[in-house]
């Protein structure tokens, strides 16, 4: 009889025992009766009631992670291939976000085959609009484009997205080839471009410079030949004057104002010998031609004196 007892309290232990339910952090766990939802258990260690009371599933609440690769088809029918990568996470631990996570889909793998292919629809429908030489500058706006379709599915599931990058984009090789050819040659058309624009700005300049150069030029001789036109005046109205001044003291000394005519005329000659530089200057040395240039020295002067 004792026996009995012990192995009915060793069954009762064991029965009590097998109700605590252990729950890891970063996970809740459903329970349910008979098959149909009861509560969910926190992390840590609870109790549950032993044949009554069953674990249907344990979820994680921590962020998950996805890749995903597949193939588009531009609207000029060129073919895209997307590598990409997708972070989600539960939307909170309330019941019915919970439930929704449990209960949605059958198993876990049906779970992550709707999500792929709900991301390749969202993007193959954006692609199918574009054309393929658009697509690798729209990064940005297919990530937003599977953003804005997403986010409401997913909530109806009980995740929430957090982040979605677009790795790689790539084309079929001769498309590459062919964009690379495209690229290469709007760089030539740039830098002949460039290169014109360059030259053109150097001629420009040189020209502008020339011009410039040419009109300092001509105003630097317009004020030179004034500078020396005002020195010749000058010079002749001092050389006048001066001549008046030795006519007058002559006549005031009662001698022939030729003989100052004769004094010029032999300094003259004399000037010429010793700066002619080997030049040949003609000179009328006759009696008569003396006579004449003297006769119209002293015309001039007596026009200075009138003066």
């Amino acid at each position: 009889m004792n026996i009995v007892f012990i192995v009915l309290g060793v069954l009762f232990f064991l029965i009590i025992l097998s109700g605590f339910v252990t729950v890891k952090q970063g996970y809740v766990a459903i329970i349910t009766v008979f098959g149909k939802y009861r509560r969910v258990i926190e992390p840590g260690l609870s109790f549950r009631i032993p044949f009554i009371e069953t674990v249907y599933k344990r979820i994680s609440i921590q962020n998950r992670s996805v890749e995903i690769e597949f193939q588009a088809v531009t609207q000029d029918q060129a073919n895209v291939y997307f590598k990409a990568m997708m972070l989600y996470a539960v939307i909170n631990q309330s019941e019915s976000t919970i439930k929704n996570v449990a209960f949605k889909f059958v198993d876990e793998s049906s779970f992550m085959q709707a999500l792929i292919r709900t991301i390749e629809g969202t993007i193959r429908s954006f692609v199918a609009t574009k054309k393929q030489a658009e697509i690798l500058s729209l990064r940005t706006e297919i990530i937003e484009e599977v953003k804005m379709h997403l986010d409401a599915t997913l909530e109806e599931w009980g995740y929430h997205m957090i982040d979605i990058q677009l790795n790689d984009i790539m084309f079929d090789e001769e498309i590459i080839k062919s964009m690379a050819k495209v690229v290469a040659s709007n760089n030539l058309k740039a830098a002949a471009e460039n290169e014109g624009q360059a030259l053109l700005i150097t001629k420009t300049k040189a020209a502008e410079a020339e011009g410039n150069a040419i009109k300092i030029s001509a105003i630097a001789e317009k004020e030179a030949a004034i500078q020396r036109g005002q020195g010749i005046a000058l010079f002749r109205e001092e050389v006048a004057k001066g001549m008046a001044q030795a006519a007058r003291e002559m006549s005031e000394a009662q001698l022939d104002s030729s003989y100052l005519m004769f004094s010029l005329w032999t300094e003259s000659i004399k000037h010429f010998a010793e700066h002619g530089k080997g030049n040949v200057i003609f000179l009328d040395g006759s009696t008569d031609g003396m006579h004449k240039t003297l006769n119209q020295m002293m015309a001039v002067s007596k026009l200075q004196e009138t003066k």
